[in-house]
């Protein structure tokens, strides 16, 4: 059911103009959808711990294994979702495969949800 407005929403949060604007532009259908698949990508644990571990550094497989703590098998698995949806960039030197978060949007992405979620961060 359809509900008729007689003036706009007043907006929740009170965001200067500049702001108000790029949150309008996020309302393509094609960028909604875009988001919507990076966001269930990064919202598995193990994909989220990895994320973490990684910050703004290049790791190979082998330390994520190391400081994540599960099998090398299964850290494959998530990092190569994780690249598929463009979140990691990766490189091979030799035998040996890096990972890095590949835009610094999500970086910061990272760290407001740590600022939000994870109470011993401040």
């Amino acid at each position: 059911m359809a509900t008729n407005l007689s003036h706009p929403p007043r907006p929740i949060l009170n965001l200067p103009e500049n702001d108000r604007e790029e949150m309008d532009l996020f309302a393509d259908d094609d960028d909604i959808e875009r988001a919507s698949r990076s966001l269930k990508a990064m919202s598995h644990p193990l994909r989220l711990k990895i994320l973490c571990t990684l910050g703004d550094r290049e790791i190979s497989v082998q330390e994520i294994v190391d400081h994540v703590g599960t099998s090398q098998s299964n850290i494959s698995q998530h990092l190569a979702i994780l690249r598929d949806k463009g979140i990691l960039a990766s490189r091979k030197d030799a035998n040996r495969v890096y990972y890095r978060v590949s835009d610094g949007r999500t970086l910061r992405l990272i760290g407001m949800m740590r600022e939000v979620f994870c109470h011993h961060v401040r």
